[in-house]
């Protein structure tokens, strides 16, 4: 009984271990906003749970964003912040889990209270350009993102003005995201419509982006902010490119006033799954109402399955094979230095498909920015750029880019950079998907390996015109011609799928009986034969409905076998029955004072006589586009139907 009694404790003991063990798995992981509060300065620190380091990565480690609750943010991992005025605010924070298994930790917000109040407080002025776009991570689908709108009054007087934000690119079939939550700290409303109103353009003033924006957070924003003209196009551009948008007004904002809106960007389950993608959002910022003088600016994110500061994508995902030719497909290399010191020299050795010209590829930007370098040994800071048969070697040379364990480092995007480069294909470059990755060495480090980057061609369509003749070797006086389109994939490299729809005339003659009946009792006075003679002929219009797996050999060669249906729609057919009396059995004398007789009866019916079969073929000229003629052999299922198909065919 005491054992019994032992095991039962044990058994309890282990099921209780296991339930702890199971409900501690399932709790969410929560990053807590500590602070210490000196006046009206406070400083902030984060309590996040203990990182799953993903094998073979670099040391895992946190990256914050934080939303001090007045319009202002930080992405310090430990920020101190100065309020200018008394009251309660609502401290947000977002950690990023970089190098780790697990998802993102939550974090509550906060309320403080600032009791102490310093007029003379100014925040520092951090734009150098009109608007600016900012993100705090990238997008991780059914994960959260913080989009920051910045925005800044250029002119010398108070201005009142929009802000648009457009997302969710037309070129996906689902949406990415959906706005969760707009933070706005200088009461800007949403507007309900459209409605332009303004009254001249505003040439006096123009300002263009600095081709170069100093931040550190040059990594994560885009090229292009400089001011347009024409609002009505800029606005039917974005709508064109994008399903969704947010639209905003401001008032009463001050001259050099720096302004920020927050968005938080849920993205969705049917979000993008291609995680060498780009997808983008759209800035739209109207400074005054009373011109269409205004700033556009793209923001492209890659799609990540985790937060992996290297990372190779492109917006050459999908591409239309038809209209790629000339286009030159853009690719970006991102690497952050997680050392504990500085890198001098960054060398990305990135695989080039076969289907891309390497003598093509064109810079278009980078971080650290440098010049290029020449061809001759230079002791300062430059990119070089040499190959090899398969790959393109970028390399940094004598820079400065800080890691992000290093002492006094605090704002992590300084230890971070890109380089974006363009390139063009190949003269003959086959419909195929390509894969490409770089490897990221620091100095002497070993190096890190990126994702994949892919390519991927839209299937497309071709329609071709096809014609031709069937020969029916087991028909007497067979004839059938036909025409008709088939539907494939515009020029598929190997293997693809064919149908077809074949509209045939056919006319043939059936089969001949011939009777011989003996009649005795006979008016002409002796006995003779009767014979009866039933020919058929047809006239039909039939469709052939072929489906086929087709394959390439090369350019002009390609073979091909499927299954196929042929209907009759309409079927005509004309049975002669011819009656004659002769005196001997093989019909040498025909009987005196008889004459032969002749009855025609026609008939007409549709969609009758279905056959199938399976058919083997063979195609020589253009094998993926353009003219060819080919060959075709259909074993059908039904006797006397087999035949011989010779036909040309144009694809387009």
């Amino acid at each position: 009984m005491k054992k019994l009694s032992l095991i039962l404790i044990i058994l309890y003991t282990v099921s209780s271990i296991a339930q702890q063990k199971t409900v501690s798995d399932t709790v969410a992981r929560v990053a807590t906003i500590q602070h210490k509060t000196n006046g009206n300065q406070v400083q902030f620190n984060a309590d996040a749970p203990t990182l799953n380091q993903i094998a073979g990565a670099p040391k895992a480690f946190y990256t914050n964003y934080w939303e001090f609750g007045d319009g202002t943010y930080s992405k310090e991992n430990t920020p101190t912040k100065t309020y200018k005025n008394s009251g309660d605010y609502q401290v947000r924070l977002w950690a990023t889990n970089n190098y780790d298994t697990g998802k993102p930790p939550t974090s509550r917000p906060k309320k403080i209270r600032i009791d102490k109040t310093n007029d003379d407080y100014q925040e520092q002025a951090s734009m150098d350009q009109a608007m600016d776009l900012q993100r705090n991570r990238e997008p991780v689908p059914e994960q959260d993102i913080v989009v920051i709108f910045k925005y800044k009054n250029t002119k010398d007087y108070p201005t009142n003005g929009k802000l648009y934000l457009f997302y969710n690119e037309l070129k996906y079939n689902n949406p990415n995201f959906t706005i969760t939550d707009t933070r706005t700290h200088h009461n800007e409303t949403t507007l309900e419509n459209d409605d332009l109103v303004y009254t001249s353009k505003h040439y006096n003033t123009v300002y263009y982006a600095s081709a170069e924006n100093q931040s550190v957070h040059d990594y994560v924003t885009s090229i292009d902010s400089t001011e347009k003209q024409n609002l009505p196009l800029t606005l039917e551009e974005a709508k064109s490119t994008y399903k969704d948008v947010s639209k905003l007004s401001f008032d009463n904002m001050q001259p050099n006033e720096e302004r920020n809106v927050f968005y938080t960007l849920q993205t969705t389950p049917e979000m993008l799954k291609d995680t060498s993608a780009i997808i983008s959002v759209r800035g739209v910022y109207i400074p005054d109402n009373n011109y269409d003088n205004h700033n556009v600016k793209d923001m492209e994110m890659e799609i990540v399955t985790s937060h992996d500061p290297n990372k190779m994508s492109s917006n050459a995902t999908f591409l239309n094979y038809r209209l790629v030719r000339y286009k030159k497909p853009k690719f970006k290399i991102r690497f952050q230095n997680n050392g504990e010191g500085p890198a001098t020299t960054i060398k990305l050795e990135t695989d080039i498909p076969d289907m891309f010209d390497k003598a093509t590829i064109e810079v278009l930007d980078m971080y650290p920015k440098v010049k290029i370098c020449p061809k001759h040994e230079v002791d300062f800071s430059c990119l070089d750029t040499t190959y090899t048969a398969k790959q393109a070697i970028f390399t940094f040379k004598n820079i400065y880019l800080p890691g992000s364990q290093q002492k006094n480092v605090k704002v992590y995007d300084s230890t971070k950079g890109f380089v974006q480069y363009k390139i063009k294909f190949g003269k003959d470059f086959h419909k195929i998907k390509t894969k490409s990755r770089t490897a990221i060495i620091f100095d002497k480090n070993d190096p890190i390996i990126t994702n994949y980057s892919t390519t991927r061609f839209l299937p497309g369509l071709s329609i071709g015109v096809k014609a031709g003749y069937n020969s029916f070797s087991d028909l007497d006086n067979s004839k059938s011609y036909f025409v008709g389109a088939t539907v494939s994939p515009y020029k598929s490299y190997k293997w693809y799928w064919q149908i077809e729809l074949l509209n045939s005339f056919h006319q043939y003659d059936g089969q001949t009986n011939v009777t011989n009946t003996f009649v005795e009792n006979t008016p002409v006075g002796f006995p003779y034969y009767e014979r009866t003679t039933t020919t058929s002929t047809y006239d039909n219009i039939d469709w052939e409905i072929p489906i086929l797996a087709r394959y390439n050999i090369n350019n002009y060669i390609g073979l091909g076998t499927g299954l196929q249906g042929m209907l009759s729609i309409s079927e005509k057919s004309k049975n002669t029955t011819t009656t004659a009396y002769f005196e001997d059995e093989a019909g040498t004398f025909a009987v005196p004072n008889l004459s032969t007789s002749i009855n025609e009866d026609y008939k007409s019916s549709s969609f009758t006589n279905f056959r199938t079969g399976i058919l083997l073929e063979a195609t020589a000229g253009f094998a993926r586009i353009g003219p060819s003629v080919g060959a075709r052999y259909v074993f059908s299922f039904k006797e006397n139907y087999n035949y011989m198909q010779f036909y040309a065919i144009w694809k387009f």
